[in-house]
């Protein structure tokens, strides 16, 4: 039988606090018996959700937070004063080991700032990276960083290349994952002073695959696994891929509904239609994760519904059964050994 992985849920994080967030762990817990949920937040409206679902009572509990953190509060002031809030608390059980990992979609400042300040760094990792999952013609790509490290330095990116492909390999499964550094065309000069600082690095790293730039157009046909940034250039990247998707989708319902004519075609196509549309939802694989804590913190976004949810819980058992912050702390070590030799 599995280990059984603890997923402390923010129950008052997020648009759709705490209804969906209830659901989506309802959810999680049904599918695997793997899995405890521990929902922090206001008890009286959490157990209220919960009276409208069957579970297994074992599965998941409440730990009363009286205090929320709002998404609009300053992150380092939130973290610091609402230490009874669902958030903080949540990630102190994470850095007391009292559970594995924490899903949030409440304050992303305030998530990035627990994560580092409470959860912790793992030892030998200068900055840990939000790092989501985008569909792509091939499957999918990981964008690090995507939020958590706007003033990035070139020895930061090179572990997330290092981490990235951990990730990619250990939990998506894909072996030798190519790894790309984002830039504004292919030829080796070209970029701004940190990423022309950064390509000698990283075509000279041992143990990733790297196979130079990328530019953003191609990184919708798959043509990289990991895709290596600084947050500012990837947060652009993630915002406007999240807007053209959602422009193309309104778009293309707007035209199938447009007529009579349309309107049966819609009918006709609607089965390989959805099948397409959810071959590119990246939700299926869950939230981002903020590598190289020394537990699991999971941002889902702020819209999250208990699908998006129930996802992010299960994207922590497999990284806890797969290690990752094991094979992180193993490969930090043997690169800081193998510069000391």
């Amino acid at each position: 039988m599995s280990e059984t992985v603890r997923v402390v849920v923010d129950a008052m994080g997020g648009d759709n606090a705490p209804y969906e967030i209830v659901k989506g762990a309802v959810e999680a817990a049904q599918s695997r018996s793997d899995i405890r949920v521990i929902l922090t937040g206001q008890q009286d409206r959490i157990n209220a959700e919960l009276e409208k679902y069957t579970y297994s009572k074992e599965q998941i509990e409440v730990v009363h937070c009286e205090e929320v953190i709002e998404t609009a509060e300053p992150p380092v002031n939130a973290i610091r004063r609402k230490k009874q809030s669902s958030l903080v608390v949540g990630m102190n059980m994470v850095k007391h080991q009292e559970a594995d990992a924490i899903v949030s979609a409440g304050s992303s400042g305030a998530i990035l700032v627990g994560g580092q300040m409470i959860v912790g760094r793992i030892r030998g990792v200068e900055r840990p990276p939000l790092a989501p999952l985008i569909p792509t013609e091939k499957g999918v790509a990981l964008l690090i960083d995507c939020g958590a490290n706007v003033d990035a330095r070139p020895s930061h990116l090179v572990q997330f290349a290092q981490m990235g492909s951990i990730y990619m390999e250990n939990v998506v499964g894909i072996k030798n994952p190519r790894v790309a550094i984002l830039n504004i065309g292919l030829e080796e000069e070209k970029g701004n002073a940190l990423v022309k600082e950064t390509y000698p690095l990283l075509k000279e790293l041992e143990g990733i695959n790297f196979i130079g730039s990328i530019e953003a157009r191609e990184i919708p046909h798959g043509g990289a696994d990991v895709i290596v940034c600084e947050a500012f250039s990837g947060n652009i990247v993630l915002k406007l891929y999240e807007g053209v998707a959602a422009t193309l989708l309104s778009k293309v319902k707007e035209g199938l509904m447009s007529s009579f004519r349309s309107k049966i075609g819609a009918l006709l196509i609607k089965p390989a239609l959805k099948q397409t549309l959810k071959a590119f939802d990246a939700s299926q694989y869950g939230g981002a994760p903020l590598l190289g804590c020394n537990g699991l913190v999971v941002k889902t976004h702020g819209s999250a519904n208990a699908n998006d949810v129930k996802n992010s819980i299960i994207q922590c058992v497999t990284f806890k059964q797969q290690g990752i912050n094991d094979r992180i702390r193993d490969f930090i070590a043997r690169e800081k050994n193998t510069k000391s030799e």
